[in-house]
């Protein structure tokens, strides 16, 4: 399928414009769950929470939109499975599913195929509809990763979301705001 099709074709996700085919599935569903991988990397402690900052829920919704619903669920299943296996990438080199921070993988498996099937409607090429796909993928998250925290960490909801959600706000309205401006712009140059 040629680039313009794939930009005419209604459904189409940025990795729809690379030529089909099950060797390119494959390295984008690696790819995907490398760069999450990688970005969890970037790993900033936050005072008061066993739950860092990182650049792993921003790369795990990228992965959803530029990949689709399918591939984006399956980098981020392999990212998991990986990491229990015990590959270091999660956040700061650590692996295993004993972490309470483990609930946000989970609920990153989820949010990148929401994120991904609201960019096969579109949502990836218009700036506002960008911002609130990544708002709903992140509140996907939080609704996993946090009662997830509460439980294993031991603590009540009102902690769990002191120590799990409130902090993380403003980096997540970042976030929303560099993918609002990313994503669309990556369509607005390949359709020239």
């Amino acid at each position: 399928m040629s680039t313009a099709t794939a930009i005419a074709r209604p459904g189409a996700v940025l990795a729809d414009l690379l030529p089909a085919s099950r060797v390119r599935d494959v390295a984008l569903v690696l790819g995907g769950a490398a760069l999450t991988g990688l970005a969890a990397q970037l790993s900033v402690p936050v005072p008061g929470s066993p739950v860092p900052v990182t650049g792993q829920t921003f790369a795990a919704l990228l992965v959803g939109t530029t990949l689709g619903a399918r591939r984006g669920f399956l980098s981020l299943a392999l990212y998991a499975l990986a990491g229990v296996a015990g590959v270091p990438w999660f956040a700061g080199g650590s692996s295993g599913s004993g972490a309470v921070s483990f609930g946000y993988v989970l609920g990153m498996l989820l949010a990148s195929a929401l994120v991904g099937a609201l960019a096969r409607r579109g949502a990836d090429r218009n700036a506002w509809r960008m911002a609130g796909t990544m708002i709903l993928g992140e509140a996907v998250i939080y609704a996993v990763g946090v009662p997830y925290l509460a439980y294993a960490a031991g603590i009540s909801a009102s902690a769990a979301i002191a120590a799990g959600l409130t902090p993380f706000l403003i980096g997540d309205a970042l976030k929303a705001a560099l993918a609002m401006g990313l994503l669309p712009t990556a369509w607005k140059l390949v359709k020239r």
